[in-house]
């Protein structure tokens, strides 16, 4: 018996909020090697963000053969998004997993959890 394991059921979680759409903060970084990962990542579980940081969930993405890595902030609301950038667009760049080489702004248009 051969089970297709996408075949279960999924939960696509519902992205529209009061007031408007989710929205994701996506920044590139290059530069970036394990040992610097690995220091954000411990970096990020014992501390506290930032003041006046709005509520976010926050995915780190890292390729270490080519050192670069992807920050997903997603944010409920505009308002949010405002402050976050504000607030991650003024951090020192020792405070960032390397060299900054983008930040976009997307609507997030669908996310689903397995």
């Amino acid at each position: 018996m051969v089970v297709d394991e996408f075949a279960r059921p999924r939960k696509v979680v519902s992205i529209e909020r009061e007031g408007g759409m989710a929205l994701a903060r996506v920044v590139t970084f290059e530069g970036v090697d394990k040992k610097r990962m690995e220091e954000m990542d411990r970096e990020m579980k014992e501390g506290q963000p930032p003041e006046g940081f709005p509520p976010a969930e926050v995915v780190v993405l890292h390729d270490p053969q080519a050192d670069t890595s992807l920050a997903i902030v997603f944010f409920e609301t505009e308002e949010d998004y405002r402050r976050g950038d504000e607030i991650l667009s003024a951090m020192p760049a020792g405070d960032t997993p390397g060299r900054r080489t983008s930040v976009t702004k997307y609507d997030v248009a669908t996310r689903m959890k397995s």
